[in-house]
Parts: structure tokens; sequence; C-alpha cells
């Protein structure tokens, strides 16, 4: 199978994972300015995961263009992707609708480790299915920021029920780090062409 039916199917889960979002903030029935003050919470889990799916989007697509055959291991690997990110909606919703409270903020954190964990799966999928893993390989290196979130979003999920505000800082922090588009993939890539 070639990447482009892989690639089509994945932006179209993040699409609508991004809808589903926005769709869980409602309109108030006020029109008062107070009335936009009590969805703040919501609009800021809301700003936060659009740009940890916009992250993820950005990057799988980097990704993918390493791949020059799709394996079933890959198609599940992607899958395992998709399945974490399809549950963002759900944290995003509960942990806005309850203003950042300790329990909600966990399971947030579990869901973005989850992820973060299922991308690192793909990459090894990847580089053990693939002739071009070899790119993807030299392209991440040791990989330190990937496996730096994944210890940030262990940290932050039992600081959660601690310091609830410190655990976001960390949800926010590694937002951060990747907001920058990976160039790595696209280096490598860069000079295999040549």
């Amino acid at each position: 199978m070639g990447k482009n039916r892989l690639e089509a199917f994945s932006d179209g889960v993040l699409a609508i994972i991004i809808t589903i979002m926005v769709l869980e903030i409602k309109v108030p029935h006020e029109a008062g300015l107070g009335a936009l003050a009590e969805l703040l919470p919501v609009f800021l889990s809301y700003i936060l995961s659009f740009v940890y799916v916009g992250i993820y989007w950005n990057n799988h697509h980097h990704l993918l263009h390493t791949v020059s055959r799709v394996s079933g291991g890959i198609l599940w690997a992607n899958l395992h992707l998709l399945f974490w990110l399809s549950l963002i909606p759900f944290a995003t919703g509960w942990m806005g609708e309850n203003h950042f409270a300790a329990a909600p903020s966990a399971l947030y954190g579990v869901v973005l480790l989850m992820a973060a964990v299922a991308y690192y799966i793909l990459q090894q999928t990847i580089m053990r299915a693939d002739r071009s893993g070899a790119v993807l390989k030299r392209a991440l290196g040791r990989d330190l920021k990937g496996r730096g979130s994944i210890v940030l979003y262990a940290a932050a999920i039992p600081l959660a029920f601690q310091l609830t505000a410190l655990s976001q800082a960390l949800y926010v922090a590694v937002a951060l780090m990747w907001l920058v588009p990976d160039t790595r993939i696209a280096r490598a890539l860069g000079d295999e062409a040549q």
C-alpha cells in the first residue's frame, strides 16, 4: 500500500478531532461579555489541545514523507496513535468544564503521554519495516525531544494531584517545545535527495 491513503485517512481523523473539540465549546445564551468569561477555562483547554493536534498533524506529515511502502505494522501503529489522539476532545472537554481540576488534568496528561508513546512506536515501526527507515533513524538521532516529552508528561500526571498549575505548565512547556516544526526529517530527506 502507498502512503497517500494512510496520510489521507489520518488527516481526516485529525480534522474530525479538531471539529469535535470546537463543537464542545457551547455558545452562551446571554449577550454580555461576562458569559464569555465563564467559558475561559473551556477555551484555554481548547487552545492547548488545538496546538497539540496541530503539532501531531505537522510532525505526522513529515514522518510519512520517510515512508515508501506501508506495512501492516505501520497501519496498526498509526491506528494506535489515532486512537489516543481521538481521546483528546474528551479529555479537553472534561478538563475545561471542570476548570483544570486535578483528576481531569491528570487524565489529560495520560492521553498526551499515551499519544507520545504511540507516536514513538509508530516511528520505531517505520524504521523496522521500511527501507527508508535509515533516513528516519538518521533524522531522529537519539530523539531527546521526543523522549523528554514522555518524561515531562509522566512527571505532570502525578503532579496534577499536588500542584495542578505546575502540571498544566508542563503540558504547555511540551507544546512550546514542539511548536516550531521539527525540521530533522526534512533536513534528512534533503540530504538523501542530494
